[in-house]
């Protein structure tokens, strides 16, 4: 009876291990086969960075200035009588634009000149008796003195009354209208602001580290908001001697020819300034470039390296489409841009295939299939030499 249920025993075991090692075989296969399941490759565009030749140049943001501006402001009290201008023209130097009422004025011109007759009589008179030594020195100098000043109060009051006839201090385009015929005006209320456009000036701050690269002279391309595709030139007017203790950074100031008046004061501009020489650099195209919070990287498209000996086969049916080059993600340091593209300063050499296009499916060693038919020509056929 022991025995007959000792081989039951063992034969349970038996069976039941079999059970559990085919079971356990059975998921090491499985295992074994969906871990050896090839990635399904991703279809990619790519392009080949190329050593090109820039022209060396410094990036700037800038704002635009008018070589002259003011508000145009009346410098005495009165009554506006007529204005001469209307919004928005252009006018030369000199031209007028508002007369104040005068009349008070021209009364005490009259009344001073007058006096300034009177006193020219006087003094001659006295001139003569003091020539037959008919009076003293004394009085002939008061007669001297009062005739000055009397010509004195008339051109002080002749002064006053230019200053109730404004005109422009220089040529220029004019603003909005402030004032109305008829109105009161206090001393200093602004009239009309006045804008001399063309040319017109940019300043923009450089780092101190290029104190020594720029010089006045230089030139300038500037891209406007507004104006896309359009590039004013100008020229390096002046650098500031003075670094800014906060910024570490200096004023440039460069003067650009306006003649439609396209640019105005406090406009927005990015500045490249242009330095002497080239600079050989390896460019990619922009959409090459992947961002992200561990830096910036590029995945270069290169042969497929064969599994090694030892690795499990993908289990059949399951081989997936057949390629034979993969992506490896390089990080890379970069430098300046030149339009759609970007010089690689670390990361990449000449003529390596780089892929630009379906980046985010794409990770270290992943297969690719490339398809450029539908690839920007740009990218595809860069320029050998970008200025």
């Amino acid at each position: 009876m022991k025995l007959r249920m000792v081989l039951m025993l063992v034969a349970c075991f038996v069976v039941f291990g079999a059970v559990f090692g085919a079971k356990s075989f059975g998921n090491k296969m499985m295992n074994e086969c969906v871990n050896a399941m090839p990635t399904p490759p991703a279809v990619i565009t790519s392009a080949r960075s190329q050593a090109m030749s820039w022209n060396r140049s410094l990036e700037a943001i800038g704002t635009f200035t008018p070589v002259n501006g003011t508000d145009v402001t009346v410098e005495v009290g009165g009554i506006v009588t007529a204005i001469h201008f209307e919004s928005g023209a252009r006018v030369a130097k000199g031209a007028p634009l508002l007369t104040m009422d005068t009349a008070n004025e021209r009364a005490d011109l009259a009344r001073l000149q007058a006096q300034a007759e009177l006193a020219e009589l006087n003094r001659v008179r006295r001139e003569k008796l003091y020539k037959l030594d008919a009076i003293a020195k004394s009085d002939y100098d008061a007669a001297v003195s009062e005739a000055n000043a009397a010509r004195a109060a008339v051109a002080a009051q002749a002064a006053m009354l230019a200053k109730k006839d404004i005109r422009a201090p220089f040529a220029g385009v004019l603003g909005i209208r402030r004032v109305n015929v008829g109105q009161y005006m206090q001393p200093g209320t602004a009239i009309v602001s006045l804008q001399a456009l063309d040319p017109i000036d940019i300043d923009f701050s450089l780092p101190e580290q290029q104190t020594a690269a720029v010089q006045t002279g230089y030139t300038v391309s500037i891209s406007v908001d507004g104006f896309d595709g359009q590039r004013f030139e100008g020229k390096v007017l002046a650098i500031e001697p003075r670094i800014d203790q906060g910024t570490r950074n200096f004023m440039v100031r460069a003067r650009v020819a306006n003649p439609e008046y396209k640019l105005r004061g406090g406009q927005f501009g990015r500045v490249s300034l242009t330095l002497p020489g080239e600079q050989n650099v390896i460019a990619v195209p922009r959409t090459a470039l992947n961002f992200s919070s561990y830096g910036t990287s590029i995945f270069v498209v290169g042969p497929k390296a064969p599994p090694p000996a030892d690795a499990p086969k993908p289990c059949p049916g399951t081989e997936g489409t057949p390629t034979d080059i993969e992506v490896e993600q390089r990080f890379v340091k970069l430098g300046d841009t030149r339009g759609d593209f970007v010089a690689v300063v670390d990361g990449i050499k000449p003529d390596e295939e780089v892929a630009t296009a379906g980046l985010l499916k794409l990770g270290n060693h992943a297969p690719v299939i490339i398809d450029n038919k539908n690839a920007l020509k740009n990218e595809l056929q860069p320029k050998p030499k970008e200025g």
